[in-house]
């Protein structure tokens, strides 16, 4: 079996490289067979995508999406200080 380590951080590279995600905010975790995803993404699509690249990554292990999505809009106005 492989060390959760390289697993890991072959998971991170997949999600860095594959042209579906670019993703290089997301924490992965494995502990045994169970692979954790935790950070935050703007949209649902994208915190979907991150899960199937990460499960093609890592097959065999059960992917726990624990990402969350975050409201990111434009700024409302000029900030005075």
């Amino acid at each position: 079996m492989e060390a959760p380590q390289y697993v890991a951080a072959r998971v991170q590279s997949a999600l860095a490289e594959d042209d579906r995600t670019h993703e290089l905010g997301v924490r992965v975790d494995v502990r045994g067979d169970q692979l954790f995803l935790r950070g935050q993404v703007g949209c649902e699509e994208r915190r979907e995508l991150i899960a199937d690249v990460a499960g093609e990554a890592a097959p065999g292990l059960v992917v726990h999406n624990e990402i969350s999505v975050v409201d990111v809009r434009e700024p409302g106005g000029e900030e005075r200080l």
